[in-house]
């Protein structure tokens, strides 16, 4: 068990991709500040908003829906790398190198929620 969200590596994770979509969004056009710009860092952020917010809730249930959340939000940094792409904003390598760190943190999150679901559930896989 981790004493801190900090230590966490999914939440290390997080964070090390909000830094790489926070450097890649610095060079963006100044009218995508209110567009792009603000919704990519902001999907971007919440993914590690989220895991510290389920941290700090006691409920299993509770962590489990704050983990949704933090998937929901990578999704959404995915969605909005790809778009940047499309139009032109960001290199294909770049946004290929980020969607596969997204993945593996995809990944992570997935097992962790597996994991806490199973142990919320103490007769999972009992007959009768």
């Amino acid at each position: 068990m981790y004493k801190s969200f900090k230590a966490m590596p999914v939440w290390q994770s997080s964070m090390n991709v909000a830094e790489k979509v926070f450097q890649l969004t610095e060079g963006l056009p100044k009218k995508e500040d209110y567009g792009l710009t603000s919704q990519v860092r902001r999907a971007a952020f919440s993914i590690s908003a989220n895991i510290a917010e389920a941290f700090g809730r006691e409920h299993t249930l509770e962590k489990v829906h704050f983990y949704y959340f933090s998937r929901g939000s990578l999704t959404e940094t995915q969605s909005h790398l790809d778009y940047g792409q499309r139009v032109g904003y960001f290199e294909e390598t770049t946004v290929r190198k980020l969607d596969m760190e997204l993945d593996a943190l995809h990944n992570d999150l997935n097992r962790l929620i597996r994991s806490l679901k199973s142990s919320s559930n103490p007769d999972k896989g009992r007959r009768g």
